[in-house]
Parts: structure tokens; C-alpha cells; sequence
């Protein structure tokens, strides 16, 4: 080994030696001072310059199909990487053992991407990729068929859509179907979760996420285009049975839950009116949270979603069974533009309302990537009779109405030097009246992010703040017990 060092610092010494010592170009052996040089002798000149011609940073991965690049094949990556500490609801257990708090690593998001505009009417979007994996993923060890459970099953199809454009060269209509997120309650419903302004969209906007859809995505048919400063979409969905979720579904009681009988078809509508610039529609449904100052963008919202018998409830044992219509509906505000554009700063605003009707009393707790993986018997919250309440999870989903805003600042380019980024702190409310819930739930959320590049590489540090629940008053309603917090390094990385 030390022979083999000596050697190479040898060779590293005798390169070095026979660079330093190449006989330099002359300046007077065929030219006199003064006298200019011949074409001929600034020739390797002019063809060094050439060889190092600097070749210009691409931000995308994008084939394109004709000389114009109006047909295209696009792909894109995307990486969302959480460190997490979390203080669990009471009685929150980690793999049997009780957990009063936890520290987990996990992949919030990773995706891939493949679109492309394949002729002038016809375009084709796919995505693949896995959420929520973390230490738990696959658990409990044994399944209730007893067979085990397999860590490595997680990815899946999240779209799979073909899109016809009807008029060339416009997006006055655009006719698509397959698996797709194109959906009407909101543009949370369907955001795009790279570019989003605090670490993560509010859930609760994607209001049958894994009930009766996947990963809030639907086998839908649907219209959308762009006629002057209007967006639109009408989606009808074909919902999956709840059956089909892989969770044990709620007894049938009082409180409504998603009817085990009967299938029927979802019809979704949204509407957007656009004040300055027209937000990009090539992409089937998803949204972008914040453009980082690059548009000016003020939109009022509407939309709703609408099943029939999509729920149901039963008074009691002996009496007969009630189905019940879900209809979501929202109205909101987005806006989204730069302050002073020498210096880069932008803001970006959300006010949402939203009615969210899903029958009697339903509640649905639900906890993001969640870090526990039970609750002890007979423990709080809700004295044990309510599943799915471990962990980080709160009433995310129900019966009533909520109210979501949200509001960051893009602070100014190269704040901390050219090339080394900005910050863009922001704050997220989510209030919430929900029928089964004695008192209004608020969940808040304080961030700051780095934009190391923009959205292609960001770090996140997030503070949530959320009440959890104890006992149940009269074995239906909640009373809030108390408030726990949860801090979340993020990091993405994103072409």
C-alpha cells in the first residue's frame, strides 16, 4: 500500500511537472511587436474558444417530437423526504409498545412523470410512484387473512389519462378519461404538490381520499378548457366500492359512513375566473400552488361534488337502513404575484369556504403519514370506540363546514448571496364546524421555506399544531381535551 501511495504521488507530480513545463506560444518568432496576427496563426485560438463552449442548464427532461417542440414527450421526477417529531394523541402505541412521542424518517411523496402532446390534438399523461412510506409501512406483521404483510408493496398508478384537444391549437375543450384527479370541489382537490406553498396541501380539501377513490384520484370522463379569463371542468366518476380500500369499514349505526350497498356515479363541476394572467391548463387537473413571483394571478372559485346514496345510517339494530346524498360544495379566492419585481418578492393568499355534506354526523379522523400503529383498549381519544384516531390524527374529515386559508412571502432573490437562494415563511388555518364536535376545531400550521432552486430543490421546516379528543359526551359527540404539536423537516427535490 505504501509503495502504491508513493507511486501515485509520483505520476500526480510528474503530470503536474510536464503541464508547468509546455513551452508557452511564442510572440516574436513570427510576429514583430505591434504587427497583428495572421488568421491562420489565431486559428487554434478561435477553435479552443470553441471547444469550450459553455452549454446552457436544463430544468427539465423533455424530448422534442417536431422542429417548433408544440409535440413532446416530458418527464418529470419528484422526491419528498420527511424528518419528523411528533407528540401522539393519549394511548397512542408503537408497534405494541406506548408511545407518548415519536421521531420517524419516511418518503412523503416520490413520483414519476410522463406526458407529452403527441399530436395536435391528442395528449397522454401518466404518473407512478408511492406515498406515505415510512417505518410502519405494511403493518401489522399479519394481516386478518394471517398471511404476512409486504413492506414492498406501495407503489401504484396514481393518473392514467389520454386527452383529446377539439380545437387545434386552442383550449377551448379538452376531452379526457381514465384514472385522473381532474375533480370539482377546489384547487386543493387536485394541486400540484410540487410547487405548493407550505409543506403539505390541506387534506381535508381531497374529501374521499381513499374511501372511495385512490389517493384521491377516480376513474372519471371529463371536459375542461379555457375560454378567455374562465377555466373550467365537469367530471363524471365512477367511484370505487369502500370495500376496496383495504381498512375495515365502520359499523353500521347513527353516524353516517360509506354505504357498503349500491354504486352510483359521482358529478363533479369547477369553475375558475382568472382577473390578469390564465393559469397553465396542460397538465389533466393539477394546479399550481405558488409561481414564486414568475405570475400575476387573482382567481375567484367554485365548485361541488355530488353522489347519491353515497352514505348510510341505521338508528338502531331493528330499524331500517337510510342512505344519504354526499354534496361538498366551496367557493374561494386565490392569489398569487410579485411585489417588486427588481427584487423578486411575491405574495401568495388562499380563503376558502367549504360545505361539506357527507349524511348525519360523519367524522373520518385520518393522521398524514402516520407515525403510530395503534391505540391501547379502551384509552383516549374517544375512549377507544373510534378508529383510527393514533398518532397525529385529528377529525380531518366531516359533516359541517370548514374554513382554510393560507398566506406566504417570497422574500428577495439571493437573499443569502447570488446562487444560494430565499425563504418563503408561511401560515396555514383550518377552522372547523364539524356536527359531531362540541366545540370548532382549528389546526395551524407555521413554516419557513429555503428555495434552494425554486421548487426543484427546497428545504421545509413546519409546525403543526392540532387539538386531539378524549371522551365521547353521550357516546357520539367529542369534546376536545387538549392540543399536541408535530415539527417536520422536508426536503424535496423535484425536475
Amino acid at each position: 500500500m505504501q509503495k502504491l501511495f508513493i507511486g501515485l504521488l509520483c505520476l500526480i507530480a510528474s503530470v503536474g511537472y510536464a503541464q508547468v513545463n509546455q513551452p508557452l506560444p511564442s510572440t516574436t518568432d513570427s510576429l514583430q511587436v505591434g504587427q497583428p496576427a495572421t488568421p491562420a496563426q489565431r486559428a487554434p485560438q478561435a477553435a479552443d474558444q470553441t471547444d469550450k463552449k459553455a452549454v446552457p442548464d436544463k430544468n427539465e427532461l423533455k424530448i422534442n417530437l417536431n422542429e417548433s417542440g408544440t409535440r413532446f414527450v416530458k418527464a418529470t421526477l419528484l422526491n419528498q423526504t420527511w424528518v419528523r417529531y411528533n407528540q401522539s394523541n393519549p394511548g397512542s402505541t408503537v408497534v405494541q409498545d406506548p408511545a407518548n412521542e415519536t421521531v420517524d424518517f419516511g418518503l412523503r411523496r416520490t413520483r414519476i412523470q410522463l406526458f407529452g402532446q403527441l399530436s395536435d390534438h391528442l395528449f397522454l399523461y401518466v404518473q407512478y410512484g408511492l406515498n406515505n412510506f415510512n417505518y410502519q409501512n405494511g403493518f401489522p406483521a399479519f394481516n386478518t387473512t394471517g398471511t404476512p404483510s409486504n413492506r414492498k408493496v406501495a407503489a401504484f398508478f396514481h393518473d392514467a389519462v389520454g386527452e383529446y384537444l377539439v380545437f387545434k391549437n386552442k383550449d377551448y375543450l379538452k376531452i379526457g378519461g381514465g384514472l385522473t384527479i381532474v375533480n370539482g370541489l377546489s384547487r386543493f382537490s387536485q394541486p400540484s404538490v410540487s410547487t405548493i406553498v407550505g409543506m403539505d396541501v390541506p387534506v381535508f380539501a381531497q374529501a374521499t381520499v381513499d374511501q372511495t377513490d385512490e389517493f384521491s384520484r377516480k376513474l372519471s370522463v371529463y371536459a375542461r378548457g379555457q375560454v378567455g379569463p374562465i377555466d373550467y371542468r365537469l367530471v363524471v366518476s365512477d367511484p370505487f366500492p369502500i370495500q376496496t380500500n383495504a381498512a375495515v369499514p365502520p359499523a353500521l349505526g347513527p353516524n353516517a359512513s360509506f354505504a357498503l350497498k349500491g354504486h352510483h356515479k359521482q358529478y363533479q363541476g369547477f369553475l375558475i375566473y382568472q382577473f390578469f394572467d390564465n393559469e397553465s391548463n396542460q397538465t389533466p387537473g393539477y394546479m399550481t400552488g405558488t409561481y414564486l413571483g414568475k405570475k400575476k394571478v387573482l382567481t375567484l372559485e367554485a365548485g361541488f361534488i355530488t353522489q347519491k346514496n353515497a352514505t348510510w345510517t341505521r338508528e338502531t339494530a331493528i330499524a331500517d337502513t337510510v342512505y344519504h346524498a354526499m354534496t361538498l360544495w366551496s367557493v374561494a379566492s386565490f392569489l398569487d404575484m410579485p411585489l417588486n419585481t427588481n427584487a423578486g418578492t411575491a405574495i401568495n393568499a388562499y380563503l376558502g369556504y367549504f360545505r361539506t355534506d357527507y349524511g348525519p354526523n360523519y367524522l373520518r379522523f385520518n393522521g398524514i403519514m402516520n407515525p403510530a400503529t395503534g391505540i391501547s383498549s379502551g384509552s383516549a381519544p374517544g375512549g377507544g370506540s373510534i378508529g383510527g384516531t393514533q398518532g397525529n390524527a385529528f377529525p380531518m374529515f366531516g359533516t359541517g363546514s370548514v374554513v382554510y386559508g393560507q398566506l406566504g412571502y417570497l422574500m428577495k432573490q439571493d437573499l443569502f448571496g447570488p446562487g444560494n437562494g430565499t425563504l418563503m415563511p408561511y401560515l396555514q388555518l383550518q377552522f372547523a364546524t364539524y356536527q359531531r364536535i362540541v366545540q370548532p376545531l382549528g389546526v395551524y400550521n407555521l413554516g419557513v421555506n429555503y428555495l434552494i432552486k425554486g421548487h426543484n430543490g427546497k428545504l421545509t421546516l413546519d409546525y403543526q399544531n392540532r387539538p386531539y379528543y378524549q371522551n365521547a359526551l353521550d357516546n357520539n359527540r367529542l369534546v376536545p381535551a387538549g392540543r399536541l404539536g408535530q415539527v417536520t423537516l422536508q426536503y424535496q427535490v423535484f425536475i
